[in-house]
């Protein structure tokens, strides 16, 4: 019997290291944007409402609280705009990528079906496909796949690495595409609240989906909108039948989300007002990281939403990564995500504005 990790690809961030020593090196330290974690602090009210939750001596549920539920269903018609949603169409997980790698195992997928991602993807999807041993397959237009044995199909838009977003009618036609030939589409929409150019829609809106939820699942996260990445905070939203199921098996599994973070994930989605603040944080960081490597020679592709900027100099990555770690600037690779983005790399806009300001100061220099 063969390890299960005899079925993983290399992690491909341990490829990173050797440039990371690199922009660590630099006499003004590294300026790291290459993962995209949340480094501003979280917001009080969310912190007042773990400590207030914090003597919680029993097991949480997995479904969770009936104020997280009621706060997930307000969230949804909000700001998706979701119509006539009940408890029964939400399902808490413990942060989105433990849900992206092993859903194909969740939904009982194996040798013989399939999974489809975007040609330019979060490296998770086909690991989630390799972990269920299903076949796995990319795409640039889902709608021109083989829909044979196609059991689940991933959109993500925004799209990370490359902050594309997709029209409400690409997503209306992809929906139509995918219910007649009977697939699961889950859409990734972490990036959701975070549009620049762009508005991104969600699979859930009425204008989408047609007032059914029916094969339709979009996961959401808090890591982002909220700096809430350590805190392990995700959730699904959409078909009540499929996500029953996903239920029970994470209830056998005891996937559960703490019981403080439930009760601080409920008082974050309920507030719109620390959205706000951090979305001015990004636009600004993401202003000065664009007009700094446009300036000096990058081209930026997409990049109208999430918190990436997708830019080359139409070189391999590898050469980029290494001029931009000898600056002391880390940056993630392009083809980390598809071989289709071997000329690019994918710039995170998520660093203090100081680290920011030292980056736009080394470009400008370089």
């Amino acid at each position: 019997m063969s390890a299960v990790s005899d079925r993983l690809p290399v992690f491909p961030w341990d490829k990173l290291e050797p440039y990371k020593a690199t922009a660590a090196a630099h006499a003004d330290g590294i300026v790291d944007l290459s993962v995209g974690t949340p480094v501003d602090p979280v917001p009080e009210l969310i912190r007042k409402a773990l400590v207030a939750a914090a003597d919680s001596p029993g097991y949480p549920t997995v479904w969770g609280t009936a104020e997280l539920r009621d706060a997930l269903v307000g969230w949804c018609e909000r700001r998706l705009g979701a119509r006539g949603f009940t408890h029964r169409n939400v399902l808490p997980t413990v942060g989105s990528k433990e849900l992206v790698a092993w859903l194909p195992t969740q939904l009982g997928l194996g040798p013989g079906d399939k999974v489809a991602y975007p040609r330019l993807a979060y490296p998770t999807y086909e690991v989630g496909a390799r972990l269920a041993r299903a076949d796995y397959v990319a795409y640039d237009d889902p709608t021109e796949l083989d829909p044979t044995n196609l059991k689940l199909l991933w959109l993500n838009s925004p799209s990370n690495p490359t902050g594309r977003v997709l029209a409400k009618d690409e997503l209306i036609r992809i929906v139509a595409w995918a219910r007649e030939h009977g697939i699961l589409v889950v859409s990734d929409e972490c990036y959701l609240e975070l549009g620049w150019e762009a508005e991104p829609v969600s699979v859930l809106h009425p204008e989408v989906c047609g007032g059914s939820y029916e094969g339709l699942i979009a996961v959401h996260s808090l890591s982002k909108r909220s700096n809430l990445a350590g805190y392990r905070f995700a959730f699904l939203a959409g078909d009540e039948s499929r996500l029953h199921d996903l239920l029970q098996i994470r209830k056998h599994g005891g996937m559960m989300t703490a019981a403080p973070v439930q009760a601080a994930a409920a008082v974050a989605l309920g507030d719109d007002a620390h959205v706000s603040e951090q979305r001015a944080r990004y636009a600004a960081r993401r202003e000065a990281l664009r007009d700094a490597l446009t300036a000096h020679g990058f081209r930026i592709e997409h990049s109208e939403a999430s918190l990436y900027l997708w830019a080359t100099r139409d070189e391999n990555c590898w050469d980029t990564v290494g001029r931009l770690a000898r600056l002391g600037i880390l940056v993630a690779p392009g083809d980390f995500y598809g071989t289709a983005g071997e000329r690019f790399v994918r710039v995170a806009f998520t660093a203090t504005d100081e680290r920011v300001a030292a980056a736009v100061e080394r470009l400008r220099k370089g």
